[in-house]
């Protein structure tokens, strides 16, 4: 049986059993020791903060709204109605009372539609 020149390595090049390939692995950055700082913030998470804040900018008081803001390592959103707006916060009345909302934290903001009306319960 025949070798195939897939069942060989070759050293970290490319061109199977006759060599004369690429040597891939020379070309690669050496990998990163220590620990690793976290990614800085991207050109696109500046977009969407800044389209999430043009939309608070433009939503009318009463409008229905979803907004993501920072909240320790995490995120938080505050689904319902837009009741106040001042120069560094908004106010969202959800189901579960007032949130205000630092304009600072804000990464993403959307209008939502109203919720679907409740259907009536069946009787028994």
């Amino acid at each position: 049986m025949q070798d195939h020149p897939s069942d060989h390595t070759t050293g970290g090049t490319t061109g199977g059993a006759t060599g004369g390939g690429v040597d891939h692995a020379a070309s690669r950055p050496p990998a990163p020791t220590g620990p690793v700082a976290p990614p800085a913030a991207t050109d696109q998470d500046a977009l969407a903060r800044s389209r999430a804040l043009a939309v608070l900018r433009a939503a009318a008081l009463g409008d229905r709204l979803v907004v993501r803001a920072r909240h320790g390592d995490g995120a938080r959103d505050a689904l319902g109605v837009l009741t106040a707006r001042t120069a560094s916060t908004v106010t969202v009345d959800t189901r579960r009372g007032p949130v205000e909302v630092p304009l600072d934290d804000v990464v993403a903001a959307k209008p939502v539609p109203p919720p679907p009306e409740r259907r009536p319960r069946r009787a028994p």
